[in-house]
């Protein structure tokens, strides 16, 4: 009996049925997951909606750290053991339904579940890919293109299904955060964008991402650029593109390997 429920366990159907040390949450929008300092005793797997993982220093400071979507696991820091706390608060942009899955059970299923493991391993790898790309991005690409990545990211292309017909809605004070620059530049950006063609304001302030800001992130084809690179670094032109093409390389890898799981 026990060999059979091995054989026939789905990842898939484990994430979207409640069960033992696992119950299905229904946040909505603003409202947070866990916050940034409370006991870190349970993941959470985001069946439908987006949210972001946001953190504040010891100054006051708040930054975006990352947009989360659906196939997303937060918290996973609460498998450490117990005692942890979450190092960032996690906070739902639009309605979200989600997992909560208990520690305990958490722990089980990756020890137990041979398909389980798997999948969540290959969301680990996944993110990481992810998260080298961001920092390439932030570290070598203009704040102009790091919007235009941003807002292909929130819009899923890439992704195995086609690309939404419209992103949720984000303020331009979060989408500053994440890129790393002000708010007036992202309002000139996005005004920009708009007089481009390649972004479309839709009904509520909802924003539609067309295919044509593809160009802006993998072939650099912005008319009269008009941003600024980090001063700290003087890259000469053949180190930049590198810089450039190890960006475009992880951003495509982390969505292939998400569009496979």
């Amino acid at each position: 009996m026990n060999i059979e429920q091995k054989i026939s366990f789905d990842p898939v159907t484990y994430l979207a049925t409640p069960g033992v040390g696992r119950r299905i949450l229904h946040f909505k929008s603003k409202h947070a997951f866990f916050t940034q300092g409370s006991d870190a005793d349970s993941v959470f797997y985001i069946q439908t909606g987006r949210a972001r993982l946001n953190v504040v220093s010891k100054r006051g400071k708040e930054a975006t750290v990352t947009l989360l979507a659906a196939g997303d696991f937060v918290g996973d820091e609460s498998l450490v053991g117990e005692g942890e706390i979450h190092k960032a608060t996690a906070c739902a942009i639009s309605a979200c339904v989600t997992m909560k899955i208990d520690r305990a059970e958490m722990q089980r299923a990756l020890k137990e579940e041979h398909g389980f493991s798997e999948f969540f391993l290959k969301f680990i790898v996944t993110r990481g890919i992810r998260s080298q790309a961001d920092l390439i991005d932030q570290l070598f690409n203009s704040s102009e293109k790091r919007l235009a990545r941003t807002l292909l990211m929130m819009a899923e292309y890439g992704g195995p299904d086609e690309p939404e017909d419209s992103i949720p809605l984000i303020t331009q004070e979060t989408l500053a955060e994440m890129i790393g620059t002000t708010r007036s530049r992202v309002s000139f950006f996005m005004n920009r964008f708009r007089n481009l063609g390649y972004i479309e304001y839709k009904y509520k302030g909802r924003i539609q991402v067309h295919g044509s800001l593809l160009s802006v992130v993998l072939r650099g084809e912005l008319p009269e650029e008009n941003s600024s690179r980090p001063k700290l670094l003087d890259l000469s032109p053949s180190a930049a593109r590198s810089a450039e093409r190890a960006s475009e390389f992880l951003y495509l890898r982390a969505r292939r390997l998400a569009s496979n799981s």
